[in-house]
């Protein structure tokens, strides 16, 4: 895998709250037309992981470049403009908005890669062809969705924005088992498109059935990495970083 194959790395990532230092040297890669799962247990760090890279928390130390962009010292828009896709735990979808005005509003326009090649691109009628519930429900205010209902609508309007690469923070947690099956079918999808995903998990078994490789925190450190057939073959790492 050559250089220019990573999308994304974060080198040396030190980033907290204030005076609460959350991440310590956290080293990490999304090469293109894979995902990555950052796993550990609740607190370990993942979610503020994911928030550092694209600026929403204050970064302390480190390097985080994104397509060939320095990312260190910017504000999280610009990550936006370049294609990094975002979707918080919290989903943070428009409530009083339809489901059509939720995807319009995440709107960008059409992006290529480095060597001029098109990448993936979205429009309504992609994305309700991946996500036929929202296609059944466009007019449907944000806030009369149910929780995996919304969440699918969190990933939908990032995909308006073209993005080479998605954070996906926790997609299965507080979803129903017939939803999450649909979010293991859909980064499935994603990926047979090429679009790249860093996703925060605790649940090994769904993190197994989507992603490549893998990323252990604890107490804001990657103490782990390897592919994910070794992290699920491997009951020691298991038991120390990701049990309860």
């Amino acid at each position: 895998m050559s250089s220019v194959d990573i999308l994304l790395q974060a080198q040396g990532l030190s980033a907290g709250y204030g005076a609460a230092q959350i991440l310590h040297e956290v080293n990490l890669q999304v090469r293109r037309g894979e995902v990555v799962a950052l796993m550990g247990r609740n607190g370990a760090g993942k979610s503020t992981t994911l928030k550092a890279l694209i600026g929403l928390v204050a970064r302390t130390h480190g390097q985080v470049s994104f397509m060939g962009h320095d990312l260190t010292h910017l504000e999280p828009h610009h990550a936006a403009r370049w294609g990094l896709g975002y979707v918080p735990e919290d989903r943070r979808i428009f409530t009083d908005l339809t489901v059509l005005q939720n995807l319009q509003v995440g709107q960008q326009k059409a992006r290529q890669w480095p060597d001029g090649k098109a990448a993936p691109h979205w429009t309504v009628d992609a994305v309700f062809e991946l996500f036929p519930n929202l296609g059944d429900m466009p007019q449907r205010p944000g806030g009369q969705m149910s929780g995996g209902e919304q969440q699918m609508l969190a990933v939908a309007r990032t995909l308006m924005g073209n993005p080479f690469v998605i954070l996906l923070d926790e997609p299965s947690e507080g979803v129903a088992p017939v939803m999450v099956e649909q979010m293991v079918q859909m980064i499935l999808a994603l990926k047979a498109r090429g679009v790249s995903i860093l996703l925060s998990e605790q649940n090994i078994h769904f993190a197994n059935l989507v992603a490549d490789r893998a990323y252990v925190l604890e107490k804001g450190q990657v103490r782990y990495q390897a592919s994910m057939q070794a992290l699920t073959a491997d009951p020691d790492i298991q038991r120390a970083y990701l049990s309860l």
